[in-house]
């Protein structure tokens, strides 16, 4: 399996990365529950990834931290 840090992948990698992951094409939702849990639109909260600023893994600490911890 290939890397899917910031530094050994390209923009376009990890929008499909996170198209992939999420499966949220608009054709539906696949309940990953990141809007009703008050995360959002899931393509805006795994922005700082696909843009180079953030791993995934800093992306799921922060959203755990803030809506599952309280």
């Amino acid at each position: 399996m290939k890397s899917l840090l910031v530094k050994d992948t390209t923009r376009e990698e990890r929008e499909a990365i996170i198209k992939n992951a999420l499966s949220c094409d608009g054709s539906g939702c696949e309940n990953c529950s990141s809007c009703w849990l008050g995360g959002g639109d899931p393509y805006q909260m795994y922005q700082p990834y696909i843009d180079g600023e953030k791993e995934i893994a800093e992306i799921n600490q922060a959203y755990g931290t803030r809506y599952v911890h309280g």
